[in-house]
């Protein structure tokens, strides 16, 4: 693909064009069983408990379109560049970012923890994942952080936009674009189609892996978590009415109680599920926010702080969003 074409939908000022162009193909029923849990349109959002304080600008990659992010046992910060395809790794809060790979096709995606400390990198993030159930452009690479050694592992999959690892080594991934949400079992057998959920993004699995956590970005837009062992049971805990519809939830994390964390990519928001069908508000006016992650270790980007990745190539932390039990996803977190 043209690099103007694939430019054209991943700069961070026509990420918004590619959300209004999904939303108009879209309109997909849900397959599978869905349990309402809390399907009523969402009510103006108070702020949370110790919520509303100024976001802290902590990274910056200028010219990026930021999409995974994560963070090591040490502190240490990775994103990923939907446009150049880099990682970049953040020693700490205000440091540059460091390229230390690329992918070896399209744009990189999201990123999770394997459980020997690898870390995994979606890629083929282009126009492709427009047809992704069709053409399936989404892989996996796997990033040795001590040596920055990446190396192509799996394919076939919709896309990688969201992605998380259980205990076992089992990888679940999704895609905004489309119907499938993929699994990938721990020795590489690929299931492109293990799961379907309309415009299903991001990808966290609460504590014991019993569940996968997603957004629902463009279709029916709320936030949906999925049984693992089987997916045809889906549960609505958020479905987004009135204004709220074009808030585009994208890439989310669990707090210490497994509450989802959710970033309104259109609406700026950062908010938190406090129950079925509820929201309050940590943080706003962060228009183009990605991905959210906690950190994890004593030090640098460390457990309990939660930070925002952007299509605006800025990483901020979210003050009102700390809570000290929380961390980075992680296998058997």
């Amino acid at each position: 693909m043209p690099l103007l074409a694939r430019t054209l939908l991943t700069r961070p000022l026509r990420r918004g064009s590619r959300r209004l162009l999904a939303a108009a193909c879209g309109g997909v029923l849900t397959a599978g069983v869905l349990s309402a849990l809390g399907t009523a349109p969402a009510q103006a959002a108070p702020v949370c408990a110790g919520g509303g304080a100024p976001a802290r600008l902590v990274g910056a990659v200028p010219g990026a379109a930021l999409e995974g992010l994560t963070v090591d046992a040490a502190g240490h910060a990775y994103a990923t560049d939907l446009i150049s395809g880099q990682v970049f790794r953040f020693d700490q809060p205000g440091a540059p970012g460091r390229a230390i790979a690329r992918v070896p096709s399209g744009g990189a995606g999201a990123l999770a923890w394997a459980p020997d400390g690898t870390l995994l990198v979606g890629y083929g993030a282009d126009p492709r994942v427009v047809l992704g159930d069709a053409v399936r452009p989404g892989a996996i690479a796997r990033l040795d952080t001590r040596t920055n050694v990446l190396r192509p592992w799996v394919g076939g999959l919709s896309a990688a936009d969201g992605m998380d690892v259980a205990a076992n080594g089992t990888v679940y991934t999704t895609n905004d674009f489309g119907n499938l949400i993929g699994r990938v079992a721990p020795n590489g057998a690929v299931n492109a189609q293990w799961g379907s959920l309309p415009s299903a993004n991001g990808a966290v699995l609460g504590r014991g892996d019993g569940w996968l956590y997603v957004s629902r970005t463009f279709t029916n837009p709320g936030v949906s978590r999925i049984s693992t062992a089987n997916p045809r049971v889906v549960q609505s805990l958020l479905t987004l009415g009135g204004a709220d519809t074009l808030a585009a939830p994208d890439g989310l994390t669990l707090d210490s109680r497994d509450r989802p964390v959710v970033p309104f990519n259109a609406g700026g928001q950062i908010v938190r599920i406090t129950a079925p069908g509820s929201y309050c508000v940590l943080a706003q006016g962060l228009r183009l926010s990605s991905v959210l992650s906690y950190g994890r270790g004593d030090r640098g980007f460390s457990a309990g702080r939660l930070y925002r990745a952007g299509f605006d190539g800025r990483i901020y932390e979210i003050p009102g969003g700390f809570d000290a039990g929380a961390v980075a996803a992680f296998p058997g977190r």
